[in-house]
């Protein structure tokens, strides 16, 4: 087991953990001047943060939960976040169908209020209260771009069209869609840019304090060992924060973690308009409906303790069926399992604040930093995908007192790789994309478009035939792409790139997938 010659500087920080609040804190903390390194054990957003609903939205339902903190801190971020990342995130409206005989039984601190003090209320949300709530959503956290909540009636309408004709109304509200896990790389590669270094498959052994300073030992997947110095550790471990903090590091920690599982099921498209669904449950808990990958609806998610994170989550048979039964208290037309093309599962790893249930353990993070033993260490516990770039900064500014002048905020402003244009303006660079290489049909362009943005004119490299882009692996899927996710995205295998780096998974089968992981294997 070879070990490589360790650096002969201290870091300033070691990140250990390759999911969304790992590399959205490299990616700040090196656009700050800092030296960076992150490790990851498996492929980056190979968990939690390739497996969510993939929505940057303000969690409607948490406002049942007072937490109105969270909420706002999610709002003002979707439109910055929009901002920054037009290609793979984009405004979407919501539906929530109502009618005035929904009953619920839920355990929320808002309806238990309200039971007690409007018992006539017990076991429904009553109209006014959701649009009071909406209300809230559309005012809290300083709208700018995204419209405004609208009652809209279903009767012969395209929103009411898949729908059981019992639902005659429904509120519409907006929120913002997100391909989560090209979210991630596309922070690590401007982590990169901009100096950090980006260990994928690349697993932390041990890591021990030596005076103001720790040694860390790290492995990658060929057995090599590296030894590395910082003077302060992130531990961004996601559902492993724990384990990492007692089987790693050795500190003591009273903060916990609670493990969440979230399943979501993917059927064929199921309706013919761009809108989601807000579907609320008889247990109170609520589903997303959402057009996925142009022929695909995705459904969910549920709220299941998860004990281990190291057993791979995957959707239950009795999640599956939860969900289709769900869905059938709305949908005209009865699911069932055979409809169902594709399931995945993450946990959420949500601060343990000692919750009843899991549908009710707090969304929001805390930041434990714990110094008492020599160099510093910083433990992330919790978080949601909107609130990562919030997350990354407030690491920041509990770093700072540890690094003097170190500069300030900078993230809100900045796009990432490939999002330098404007909101809307997707459809108007596909046409140009295409334009300028006339062999792509307008449903590649846009695929590209929505992948990289304004880096997909440097992937296909001035190409002016198909056959310049060398071989092709399927659904649009050639040589040209895959090297270029290869030499820029961290990419090392064929799940990488068809589970992660896009979804085209869905549209290959397996001969293709088998040539296309042969091929980068000896590429």
């Amino acid at each position: 087991m070879a070990n490589t010659e360790p650096q002969k500087e201290p870091l300033d920080l070691f990140i250990i953990g390759g999911g969304i609040n790992g590399c959205g804190i490299a990616r700040d903390a090196a656009g700050r001047g800092l030296s960076v390194a992150l490790a990851e054990m498996n492929d980056l957003a190979s968990a939690t943060s390739s497996a969510s609903t993939k929505l940057f939205h303000g969690g409607l339902r948490y406002l049942e939960y007072f937490e109105i903190n969270l909420v706002r801190h999610a709002l003002e971020e979707r439109e910055i976040l929009l901002r920054a990342m037009p290609h793979i995130s984009w405004p979407m409206r919501f539906v929530l169908p109502y009618h005035k005989d929904m009953r619920f039984e839920s355990g929320t601190p808002a309806s238990r209020i309200l039971s007690i003090v409007m018992p006539w209320t017990r076991g429904r949300r009553p109209a006014w209260l959701i649009r009071f709530g909406l209300f809230l959503y559309d005012n809290l956290g300083g709208r700018k771009i995204l419209p405004a909540t609208q009652t809209i009636a279903l009767e012969n309408t395209p929103e009411g069209a898949p729908l059981q004709s019992k639902y005659k109304k429904a509120f519409e509200y907006s929120d913002c869609w997100v391909e989560d896990s090209r979210l991630v790389v596309l922070n690590a590669r401007d982590a990169k840019d901009r100096g950090a270094n980006i260990m994928v498959r690349t697993k932390v052994v041990s890591a021990t304090r030596q005076g103001d300073q720790w040694l860390i030992t790290t492995q990658n997947t060929h057995g090599q060992t590296q030894t590395h110095y910082a003077k302060m550790l992130i531990n961004a471990g996601g559902p492993w924060v724990g384990d990492i903090i007692q089987d790693k590091v050795h500190v003591n920690s009273s903060e916990g973690v609670r493990l969440v599982r979230g399943s979501h099921i993917v059927t064929k498209r199921l309706y013919d308009h761009d809108k989601c669904y807000f579907f609320q449950g008889t247990d109170g808990r609520i589903i997303f409906a959402i057009p996925y990958e142009s022929d695909f609806t995705l459904i969910g998610t549920t709220d299941t303790d998860h004990i281990d994170p190291d057993q791979k989550p995957e959707c239950s048979p009795e999640e599956r069926d939860y969900l289709l039964a769900f869905a059938n208290q709305y949908f005209e037309r009865e699911l069932g399992i055979e409809d169902v093309v594709w399931t995945y599962s993450g946990v959420r790893p949500l601060y343990d604040d000692g919750a009843n249930s899991a549908a009710a353990a707090t969304r929001d993070y805390q930041l434990k930093v714990e110094a008492t033993g020599g160099a510093p260490i910083l433990n992330i516990f919790g978080g949601k995908i909107t609130t990562y770039r919030k997350l990354a900064e407030d690491t920041m500014d509990k770093v700072a007192p540890y690094f003097p002048n170190l500069k300030g905020h900078w993230t809100a402003e900045v796009p990432l790789p490939g999002g330098n244009f404007s909101v809307g303006d997707v459809e108007k660079l596909a046409a140009r994309l295409q334009s300028d290489h006339t062999f792509l049909t307008p449903e590649w362009a846009l695929r590209l478009i929505r992948a990289y943005g304004t880096d997909a004119w440097h992937l296909l490299n001035n190409a002016k035939t198909i056959e310049a882009l060398g071989r092709d692996f399927g659904a649009t899927l050639t040589q040209a792409e895959v090297r270029w996710l290869m030499d820029y995205e961290f990419a090392q295998n064929a799940d990488d790139v068809l589970w992660r780096r896009s979804k085209l998974g869905l549209r290959l089968h397996q001969q293709q997938v088998q040539a296309l992981d042969d091929w980068m294997r000896s590429a």
